[in-house]
């Protein structure tokens, strides 16, 4: 995936819109978020390439803190392409989370989704039990947070999905030490943490069946 020169991800897509919305109520926003690098290793990445419509999968990525500061707020952008930022139209976080674009006139939302979020990262509270984006999203675009990590410790974040359109995609992510820019995920290297998944969703839906037990079981 190509990235632009000091790119911060969709991240940054959500920064002028929360520094706006501090502007005359007293202290920024981003006034507490520590500047500088925190060094993380993606221990694990992973999400099925070959899918079928119906299918319950799971997104999964863990992050490690191997620094020596901790992480003021590890958050992860999930973007449809690339999280390059500005990204094309359609691409990054001009749609939803797990969407892709609908390229048609006279629309209020271009944004169709691809996978529907049945169990999102964090806590299934009020919102997750819901539908929602669940407890950890944060006011960044497409992004859930984790809170602080010290030093040595492993944060990860599930998404429970099920595909719902067949056809290629490319789902993007990329780590951030905070959701204001100011604290950036670094890799040992100096590299930005982030990657993407290329999935084939077939049209024949996922069979299933019950076992002895009750359980729905799908056959992969």
């Amino acid at each position: 995936m190509r990235r632009g020169a000091g790119t911060r991800s969709a991240v940054l897509a959500g920064i002028a819109a929360l520094a706006i919305a501090g502007c005359g109520s007293g202290a920024r926003q981003d006034a507490g978020e520590p500047s500088g690098n925190f060094p993380v290793q993606v221990t694990t990445a992973s999400f099925p390439t070959f899918q079928r419509l119906a299918q319950h999968t799971r997104m999964v990525i863990s992050v490690r803190n191997v620094g020596t500061k901790t992480i003021p707020n590890l958050a992860v952008t999930i973007c449809n392409t690339t999280c390059s930022y500005p990204a094309p139209v359609g691409e990054g976080t001009s749609v939803a989370a797990f969407a892709q674009y609908l390229n048609q006139a006279g629309l209020a939302s271009h944004s169709r989704p691809v996978w529907v979020v049945e169990r999102p990262p964090g806590l299934c509270g009020y919102s997750c039990v819901n539908g929602g984006a669940g407890a950890n999203v944060s006011a960044a675009a497409n992004t859930w947070q984790g809170g602080q990590l010290r030093p040595g410790q492993t944060a990860t974040f599930r998404w429970g999905l099920t595909a719902v359109a067949p056809g290629k995609f490319v789902v993007a992510w990329e780590i951030a030490a905070g959701i204001y820019g100011k604290a950036k995920a670094v890799l040992p290297g100096g590299g930005l943490p982030h990657g993407s998944f290329a999935v084939n969703i077939a049209r024949a839906p996922a069979q299933s069946y019950v076992n002895d037990k009750g359980q729905v079981v799908q056959v992969q």
